[in-house]
């Protein structure tokens, strides 16, 4: 049973390479056209690479976040002859993969998402010892949500629930609003909120004080959006500091105890606001009957 449900767990790890692989070349193709469309694979044993080009190899798999999904690392080489400018080709080349890859949303044809993060270069220019072509290899990760089963871990909060109420509210019906999870085929303007932590102390003697730590991702395509709505949202928390609870008996609130937002912050992995809620609760137990009167004897003299 096992070795079956793991068969077919790497013919689908398989399968989401293929179509990653093919939506990446068409990407690239698109951000340099000097390639003419030549955006390889691995080139076979003995066969010469004719500039300019660029090869993409897919490298380990790297376990997967809960919420972000799992991530595949990349590697992307551009190839450039000497004569038409060689390392100073390359260099072109590289910034403008690194700007139009990195934080960068991606739809394969079959409607799926995923979000390619720059990691770096894995090596300095060089000259590849076959064709004579100057190269250079770009890390890029690649994260897939695999989140079916996660996708509706919020829906049960009633912080969560409120909070993304809250959030639609504030920003309509543009943006989409997930929680806890990128869900697979996340929209390119979406906020997602992320429960990371909760802790509870005593306030008084009938009292409870619960409070919940949230990370707030907001992801879009347009950077000036990403940073007007990440500081929307944190000016509004900070003036409208009471969220209603809507799905409990009566109307119950929870407050703003602090947010912040850092906007350098990874959209997608990261997430740029920090937010914490509290609530005050009586604590279980408290109501009981008062006692009314206390017969004391100090015994028989």
């Amino acid at each position: 049973m096992s070795m079956s449900s793991g068969a077919n767990n790497t013919a689908s790890t398989g399968q989401v390479s293929n179509v990653i692989r093919r939506t990446l070349k068409q990407k690239l193709e698109a951000l340099v056209p000097a390639w003419n469309g030549r955006v390889k694979d691995i080139p076979a044993l003995g066969e010469v690479l004719a500039g300019p080009c660029a090869v993409i190899a897919f490298a380990e798999e790297v376990p997967k976040s809960v919420w972000a999904g799992y991530r595949r690392i990349i590697k992307i080489s551009p190839y450039a002859r000497p004569e038409d400018g060689g390392a100073e080709q390359v260099e072109t080349w590289s910034a403008a993969l690194m700007e139009g890859l990195h934080q960068v949303r991606l739809e394969d044809e079959e409607g799926g998402a995923f979000t390619c993060i720059y990691l770096g270069s894995s090596d300095g220019d060089r000259v590849d010892a076959s064709s004579g072509l100057v190269t250079r290899s770009l890390r890029f990760g690649v994260y897939v949500p695999e989140t079916v089963q996660y996708a509706q871990a919020g829906a049960t909060d009633s912080w969560m629930t409120a909070l993304q109420g809250w959030t639609r509210t504030q920003l309509g019906q543009e943006w989409s609003i997930y929680g806890d999870v990128w869900p697979g085929g996340y929209k390119a303007k979406s906020i997602l909120w992320r429960l990371t932590g909760c802790s509870t102390t005593t306030a008084g003697t009938s009292a409870l004080e619960i409070r919940k730590q949230w990370i707030g991702h907001v992801l879009s395509a347009n950077v000036a959006d990403v940073g007007q709505t990440v500081t929307h949202l944190v000016e509004q928390l900070a003036v409208q500091p009471r969220i209603a609870l809507t799905d409990t008996d009566g109307t119950r609130y929870v407050t703003v105890d602090e947010v912040s937002a850092d906007l350098q912050a990874d959209a997608y992995l990261n997430g740029q606001i920090r937010l914490t809620l509290q609530q005050r609760i009586r604590r279980p137990g408290t109501d009981v009957p008062l006692i009314r009167e206390i017969h004391h004897s100090k015994g028989i003299e």
